[in-house]
């Protein structure tokens, strides 16, 4: 699989490309922000990890064209800017996964392995998302499971699609909140409880929407 890194710091461009082909992945880096969105609008790539602070042109920017252009390109930020409404805007932009600096190198490549497994394989549909029984038809904001389709609200796309990009991992209501309703979380707020609960109702047990307790809500793998 190939992979763009880029990535204007060069002690971290090298410490993340040498981890990286360490497991096997072949990587081409860019070192400002013009330079590397033309390798990737240029390039066939598996996946894009992203620094925000670029020379020529920020990040955020690369991220909104490249997002454009290649929606269902997965692009993994890394960057030192790790507060809540810069990472609220990234996702909002286009990013699948956020890792603040300073960061883990085996975070980073699990996050990586993540992003990776959802990659649509060759002949699938490109609009199709799935994980286990679970479909998510991303251009008609359908849900399959089985041989049971079904249309989704808009909080209920945006929250299958999030829990799908996120399969396997347990993600806290207030993550949640913030990431698919988009504002500063009301502790006493139940909306995702309730949308969870929707879904459930509409998707059936054959999902696998499970309760964590005390910690939030994970979408099992099959």
């Amino acid at each position: 699989m190939r992979i763009l890194l880029i990535e204007d710091e060069a002690r971290i461009q090298s410490f993340v490309r040498r981890g990286l082909e360490a497991e096997g992945y072949g990587v081409v880096t860019a070192d400002d922000g013009p330079g590397g969105l033309s390798l990737a609008r240029a390039g066939e790539w598996d996946l894009v990890v992203l620094d925000l602070l670029l020379p020529g042109m920020n990040g955020l920017r690369v991220l909104q064209e490249l997002h454009r252009e290649r929606p269902h390109l997965p692009v993994v930020v890394l960057s030192a800017r790790g507060d809540l409404r810069t990472k609220l805007k990234g996702f909002e932009l286009g990013a699948t996964d956020y890792v603040s600096k300073p960061f883990a190198l085996d975070e980073l490549l699990a996050r990586i392995r993540v992003q990776l497994r959802r990659t649509v394989p060759p002949g699938d549909d490109e609009h199709v998302l799935h994980a286990g029984p679970v479909l998510l038809d991303l251009a008609r904001r359908q849900a399959r499971v089985g041989d049971l389709v079904t249309d989704l609200s808009d909080r209920e796309f945006r929250l299958l699609h999030h829990l799908l990009l996120h399969v396997g991992e347990v993600i806290s209501r207030e993550r949640l909140l913030a990431d698919v309703w988009g504002y500063d979380f009301d502790p006493g707020s139940n909306v995702v409880d309730v949308c969870v609960r929707r879904l459930r109702q509409k998707l059936g047990p054959d999902a696998h929407i499970e309760t964590i307790r005390h910690a939030g809500y994970r979408l099992a793998a099959a």
